[in-house]
Formats: structure tokens, sequence, C-alpha cells
């Protein structure tokens, strides 16, 4: 019995015992969920799917050291077992929502391989850099194998890691000169051309440093003759490398070591960016996607050009863009604004039969302010059960302040309110919690954050916004979102710096600068993945393309489809069209939506 057999037996005996306790129990939730829903079988990959979902982190907790070759080889058994396994299932046999399930478990595994071989490339690509990682992470992997360790040969061996690092900081010195007489190899100079490179190798020592902490500190103390030999070379390496990493930002980098608002970046190239897309089930180029994202924004501007004549700016809409920008309302009174406009987002969606909102959801969301600090990468809004605000502190300089207030004013913050909370990421997260849960490791942002994104698209046609500044403001957010598809996969194919993506915000967008460079630090400090930025639009306008079909046409009402969409968790809105269309799934299934139409591309 294989282990996709085991964890069926397991599901099946979860079930059974599911309805024998249903008998008993009271429903408790019936006021506010629809119990029978909750019940409904999930299939039979559920149970394989949590079972992998667990393994996984078993694995993930014992293989921590960074870009550990022993790691690598360990997850491409695990991914590729598990790939075996699956397809042993008889696939024809699956239900609509099983082959689903199956599709994106496939998807999921195949993934997971490619970035195996995307971290050994990265990893390639610094090694020059950083010729003594792999004895570093040599010695981690040793210590989570329970392995002995002679602190006498660990103690030579570290002292040779103390000349690696001089010697490899001599030749990146002497490439730095571009002296011809010197020792620096070729491959040298042409990777000091690539700052990015540097600057991952950088943030490399940093893990290297927690890691090899981990590793003396599970020894020192314990074994005296380890702490005898150890101590001093402990030290000296720990310094070494801190001091390396420092002469990496400083002078290949061009930043300073303790810089923490320098924006960097690190682009992943186009093949890359087009097995992503393929992972997320977009069947466009990346120029295919930013020739829509230009598409869009010039709608949007027509549109701002109408509100601006509505307010007597005639064809000039930054100008009626600074007008509502200065309509922020005083310090301390922005906590009750943003609760007015979530309990009227709630009220428009439930008077309008939009969807099913429970009344536990609507109880149980809560705000919070955001720090000073966390406004660098955030200057606007964050959600979810929390929405988290953004506005001026105390401790910022007046200039900080007025451009928090100007970001932040009441028709920026009705724009997007409903996208925090309900029937946002708030509501998102609610009904994760509670239906086909195995599902959220296929968690998407094409998904969530689309999904969030559409309800600004669907507001906008349903008539939310009531007047000229409304509209602006949620003009501007469309805008952004443009924006975002143009910057980052311009970025990512080596088309744009940071410093121009900075500049777009500002000049077509309308962003104070200080908010623009949050934006783009946020999309590439390494919090969010390369294709995150572009799902806002890019998912909102799938589900709005789905809304098309399915309500337009009367298949389905408002209320039916935004609460099967709701029932079904994260997965790219292709899937979720498989499952409302009941569309034939092939095994080996390929993205092929064309939810856009098609895009042509100009040169």
């Amino acid at each position: 019995m294989n282990r996709i057999q085991t964890a069926i037996t397991v599901f099946l005996l979860a079930v059974l015992s599911t309805a024998l306790n249903a008998q008993t129990s009271p429903l408790r939730l019936a006021e506010t969920l629809n119990v029978e829903d909750l019940s409904a079988p999930e299939g039979k990959l559920s149970g394989i799917i949590r079972r992998y979902t667990a393994d996984r982190g078993s694995l993930h907790r014992l293989h921590t050291a960074p870009y550990s070759p022993v790691r690598r080889e360990r997850f491409r058994q695990f991914y590729n077992e598990w790939l075996t396994d699956l397809r042993s299932l008889d696939f024809e046999s699956l239900t609509q929502q099983e082959r689903v399930d199956y599709v994106l478990f496939q998807n999921h595994l195949n993934r997971e391989l490619r970035q195996l071989d995307v971290e050994a490339k990265r990893f390639a690509e610094m090694e020059p850099l950083l010729p003594f990682a792999k004895q570093l992470i040599a010695l981690e992997d040793a210590r989570r194998a329970l392995e002995p360790v002679d602190p006498r040969k660990a103690a030579s061996q570290v002292n040779g890691i103390l000349q690696q690092i001089k010697d490899v900081r001599s030749r990146v010195e002497a490439a730095l000169r571009a002296d011809p007489r010197s020792s620096a190899r070729a491959s040298d100079v042409t990777l000091l051309t690539k700052k990015m490179v540097a600057n991952r190798a950088f943030e490399t020592i940093g893990q290297l440093q927690t890691m090899l902490k981990n590793w003396y500190n599970y020894h020192y103390g314990y074994d005296p003759v380890f702490s005898w030999w150890m101590e001093s070379p402990y030290k000296f390496l720990d310094t070494a490398l801190q001091d390396y990493a420092a002469f990496l930002r400083e002078k290949v980098v061009g930043v300073k070591a303790d810089d923490t608002t320098a924006i960097v970046g690190d682009p992943i190239g186009r093949d890359v960016l087009m097995a992503e897309l393929a992972f997320e089930m977009i069947p466009y180029t990346p120029e295919e996607l930013i020739a829509l994202a230009n598409k869009e924004m010039a709608w949007c501007e027509a549109e701002m050009k109408k509100a601006s004549r509505e307010l007597g700016f005639g064809d000039d809409w930054h100008k009626a863009l600074e007008h509502v920008k200065n309509l922020y309302v005083e310090p301390g009174k922005q906590p009750a604004l943003i609760a007015e406009m979530v309990w009227e987002a709630i009220e428009f969606v439930e008077s309008r039969n939009l969807m099913t909102v429970p009344q536990l959801a609507k109880q149980t969301w809560r705000m919070e302010m955001l720090t000073p600090e966390r406004q660098l990468i955030a200057p606007f809004f964050l959600g979810g059960e929390v929405i988290q605000v953004a506005y001026p502190t105390h401790t910022m300089t007046h200039e900080q302040k007025m451009m928090t207030m100007r970001g932040n004013n009441p028709h920026f913050s009705r724009a997007v309110v409903h996208h925090e909370i309900i029937p946002g990421h708030h509501m998102q997260q609610f009904m994760n919690a509670r239906y086909r849960t195995y599902r959220s490791i296929f968690a998407t942002p094409f998904w969530g954050e689309g999904w969030a994104l559409y309800w600004e698209l669907l507001l906008w046609d349903l008539d939310f916004p009531r007047s000229p500044e409304d509209r602006i403001g949620m003009l501007f957010w469309r805008m952004h979102r443009c924006a975002r598809i143009i910057f980052s996969l311009s970025f990512h194919l080596g088309k744009m710096t940071p410093q121009e993506c900075i500049d777009l915000l500002v000049n077509k967008v309308g962003h104070e600068r200080g908010n623009a460079t949050a934006e783009v630090r946020r999309s590439f400090g390494g919090q969010y993945a390369p294709l995150y930025q572009c799902a806002y639009l890019l998912g909102g306008l799938q589900f709005r393309s789905l809304y098309r079909e399915l309500v337009e046409s009367g298949k389905m009402t408002n209320k039916q489809f935004h609460d099967t969409v709701m029932r079904n968790n994260s997965i790219p809105v292709e899937m979720v069209r498989a499952i409302v269309t009941g569309q034939l799934l092939k095994r080996d299934h390929t993205p092929q939506w064309k939810f856009y139409g098609s895009i042509p591309v100009g040169r």
C-alpha cells in the first residue's frame, strides 16, 4: 500500500467519524454558516494533500541550511515520489473537484521541482563570491544528521575558511581596481557587473551567520573540548563574515551595509517569468501583459479626464488629483473614518444581495495603526482580519506627515477599504479557514489579491463612487495596479531600474515620491514573489471575465457566483472556472483560458 492509498484510507475514516459526530452535535453554526456545505465530502485527494503538506513541513523543519545540496536532493526525491504516486491514480474515475485537486497538486509538485533548479542556479551565480559557503552549509547538515563533531578538525576547517574569505576579498578588490596586472580572474570582473548577485551574496552571508551561530551554540558549553578549540576561531570567523558582507554591500553593490531602505532587487529573467506565469495558469507572455496594462492605463486616463472636467480642472487630471489629495482628515480622525467605510461597504454588499456575509465575519474584524517603520514599505493599508491603517505619528517629519495624510485621503481610502475587509481579504481569510482548507498549499495572489481587486472593478460598475472625487480615488488605485504590472514585469525582464519604477509611479500615476519609493521597495525587497504585484489587476480581470461569462449571461446570480468562489479556497482562477463551468480537464492540463482575449504587442 503506497502513501496515497494510506492517505485515502485515513481520509475515509475521518469522513465517517465526522458523519457520526454530526448526528449528536448541536448545529451551533447554523446562524452564520451553511452546515450542509461544511459537512459535504471534500473528495479523495483532500486527505492525500493534507498528508503531503504535513510531510513537507516535517522535511522543511529538518533541512534548514540555506542552499544546502543535501536539502535540495532530499526534496527532489520527495517531490518525485509524490508525483509518481499521484500519477498512479485513475484520473478518469475522479469527480470534477477531485480532478481540479489532481491538476493543482501536479502543478504544485512540478513547480517545486523547477524551484530546486532555480535555487541551484542562483547559488552557482553567487559561488565565486562565496567559495566557502558549501563548507559552512556542510557543518549544519552534519549537525542535523546528528553526526559527531571532531573539535580539532572543525577548528582547522574554520581557520581555512578565514583564509578563503581573505583570498576572495583580495580577488574582488583587484577586480574593482580593474588592474590588468592583478590576479583577478575574468569571471570575477564579469560577476561584478551584476550588483544584484553581489547583493544576494550579502544577504546569504547573513543567513550563513545565523546558521553558523546555531551550529556553534549547539556544541558550545556542552562539549568542553569543542569549547576549548572553537571559541576563538568562531568569533574570528563571525567577524570576518560580517566584514566581508559589509564590503560586498558597500563596495560592490554601492549601498551602505546598514542601509535598510535601499532598493536593489534581483531580476529573475524572462524564462523564469514564463515558468511562473504557467504555474499561475496565465497563458500570456510578459510582453502581452505589459500591453494589457498599458491599454487599461489608457482607459483610466480617459476616465480621469472626465472626472477632472466635472471638478472644473479641464483635462489636467493631475490638478484634480492634487485637489483630492488635499481633502485629508485631521490627525486622530482616520480610524473613525475607516470604520465608517468598512460598515458602508458591508451594507452595500448585503443590501444588493451580492454575497452571503456570515455574522461572525462582520463581528470579528479589527483595526490597528501601522508604525512609522512599517509605513516605509506599506504606506497605505494592509488587510485581513485586522485592517492596518497608515497615518502620521508625531515622530514623523512635516514632509512625511503631509505625504501620509495626502496619500490616505478619504477618497483614496474609500476606494480600497472594502478591498481589505469585506468583501475582500477578511472575507477571504474567514471562508478559507472553513472551506476546503487542504487547498491552502495552493494559495495564489491571483485569487487572493485578484478577488479583492475584482470588487474594486465590480463596485465601479455598480456605481459605488458617489462623486467625481470618489471616481478619482478609485481610478488612482486602478492606475496604480496597471503600473504594478508594467514596472514589475519590466524590472524582472531587465528593462527598468528601481529608480525608473519609482518615476513611473510618480509621473504616470501621481504618487507622492515617498509613497512611490515605499511601493517599489515593497515590490523588490524579497518579501513578495516576483508576480505578486501583477496578481492584483490580472486576477481581478480574470474574475471579472468569469463574472461576465456566468452572471451577466444569467447562468448564476451574484450571490451564487460569489459564494461559490468563497467556498473553493484560494486556487488559480482558471481552476475556479473549471469548477463552476464543468470544463473537461485532462491529466496534464495546460493553461488555456484567454480571459482578456487576444493582446497585440506593439514594437
